[in-house]
């Protein structure tokens, strides 16, 4: 069950709807409190703190499958799942990226203060879902074995899935699937990765039209991510959800 949770809650939530189509594209608008808390969420993913995710992945469509994208698979099926983030480039790389691709959120002092928080946030959940699972005792749970249980499925199970289905949409939807529209580089929708993903997989539809909230552009491209985000719009905390039906009529995709 805590695994379950923290996969919807650092994946969906925190990567999905967070990191990347609230503060990389903008597909909408909510309170800043909120943003704090979804890009605090994503740094939980393991995926990078909230200056690294979103600088990286714009960068990604500025240079989509070509020379300087951080993670297409015409270098590599296995470099653009993961063996892209593994090089040390040093701070000033990571500074210098930044300031190119993210400067809206290094102006936001509470993100900075989140992107610091990257290590230790995790270190105090792993502490938390312990402690939880050492004294837990009314719920049928405590002790050392129970503590490390919680940690082993909140922690080390929840962040292998998060990673990997994020990381599929990186070489996978670039390698497999049908695509709805022709664009400039090799983004694919393929079905299994949209459902693993949370929405994420319909990967054609993303890069033709970045900003929209919604990724499932036909009606069986189940968008999960998108979901939530209707949700919020209904209950008055989010607002200018980019739709469809909001790009006008005959725009070329990216």
């Amino acid at each position: 069950v805590v695994c379950l949770a923290l996969i919807l809650t650092t994946g969906s939530l925190g990567v999905c709807m967070g990191y990347h189509r609230c503060l990389t594209h903008g597909s909408f608008q909510t309170y800043r409190p909120i943003r704090w808390l979804l890009a605090f969420l994503g740094g939980l993913s393991g995926e990078g703190s909230v200056l690294t995710w979103v600088s990286n992945h714009r960068k990604h469509h500025v240079f989509s499958d070509k020379e300087g994208d951080p993670h297409s698979p015409r270098d590599g099926k296995w470099w653009s799942h993961m063996l892209w983030f593994m090089p040390n480039f040093g701070q000033r790389w990571h500074r210098e990226i930044a300031e190119r691709y993210a400067p809206d959120i290094l102006k936001d002092k509470m993100m900075v203060v989140i992107h610091y928080l990257f290590l230790p946030s995790h270190l105090a959940t792993a502490a938390l879902l312990f402690l939880v699972g050492y004294f837990g005792t009314a719920l049928g749970m405590g002790g050392v074995w129970w503590g490390c249980s919680l940690v082993f499925w909140g922690v080390g199970v929840r962040m292998v899935y998060v990673l990997h289905v994020t990381w599929m949409v990186n070489s996978a939807t670039h390698l497999w699937g049908y695509r709805n529209y022709e664009t400039s580089d090799d983004s694919k929708n393929l079905w299994w990765v949209g459902l693993l993903a949370f929405g994420e997989g319909w990967h054609n539809n993303h890069h033709a039209y970045q900003r929209v909230a919604s990724q499932g552009h036909k009606w069986y491209e189940v968008d999960t991510t998108y979901w939530a985000i209707w949700l919020m719009e209904k209950v008055g905390l989010a607002w200018d959800v980019v739709r469809l039906r909001d790009i006008p009529k005959g725009t070329r995709p990216a």
